[in-house]
């Protein structure tokens, strides 16, 4: 039972923000081997940002700025090909 609610307390605070809360709200029973899954999307999710922020940090240096802002974002991802 611990790990089923540590399993819920740690999905909670990873998507507070987004639809998936709605899968909590709905008690979704995490196996402990789903967590195994849950902990490497979430690895692979921040190399992902981690890597952008680092692509944006260099638009908004090459800009002459140390404040990184959604154009810079924008122009990261559009130079990595995922946004035409």
């Amino acid at each position: 039972m611990a790990l089923q609610e540590a399993s819920e307390a740690y999905l909670v605070g990873l998507f507070e923000d987004t639809n998936l809360c709605a899968i909590h709200a709905k008690r979704v029973t995490i196996m402990p081997k789903d967590i195994h899954a849950v902990m490497a999307l979430q690895e692979a999710s921040e190399a992902y940002l981690v890597g952008l922020f680092e692509d944006t940090n260099l638009c908004a240096i090459h800009a002459k700025r140390v404040t990184i802002m959604p154009k810079d974002i924008q122009l990261a991802r559009r130079i990595r090909g995922e946004r035409a």
